[in-house]
């Protein structure tokens, strides 16, 4: 009960049980991977995300980001460039066996559905997550 007067409960929950898991409380990294925008001083919530925040959030390794307003064109242009997602398609993975030119759709053709295929910024967060897992970072910073 005790996340029940929180604003965001959910959050925080699922982090507070995995540290306070035997099992799992050893294999965290102290960090959300999110991209946020702050005020300065800092209110409540994160600044919405836009157009502006689009290079700091693609430079940045994060897999996740917070918080964006409904149809804001900044979407678009996560799908577009970084995902390489297409208007109204599915975003290509490695079970896509077709070929985007002309505008035709990759996953017209499919393999099999387990196949991961690394795009351009995994290379981002692979070096985001190294970094969080040197031990001056990742032990003394568990579940604190």
């Amino acid at each position: 009960m005790y996340f029940t007067n929180f604003l965001s409960s959910s959050e925080g929950y699922f982090h507070t049980v995995i540290c306070n898991s035997k099992y799992y409380q050893n294999t965290t990294i102290n960090n959300d991977l999110r991209f946020m925008a702050w005020d300065n001083p800092p209110r409540t919530h994160p600044l919405n995300l836009t157009a502006e925040y689009f290079d700091a959030m693609a430079n940045s390794g994060l897999p996740f980001a917070h918080s964006f307003t409904r149809d804001d064109p900044v979407l678009d242009m996560i799908d577009t460039e970084l995902l390489r997602r297409a208007p109204d398609r599915f975003t290509p993975g490695g079970w896509c066996l077709g070929s985007p030119v002309g505008g035709k759709d990759p996953c017209a053709f499919f393999g099999r559905s387990f196949v991961l295929r690394p795009i351009k910024g995994s290379g981002k967060l692979e070096k985001l997550l190294l970094k969080l897992l040197e031990p001056d970072n990742f032990r003394p910073k568990q579940c604190i």
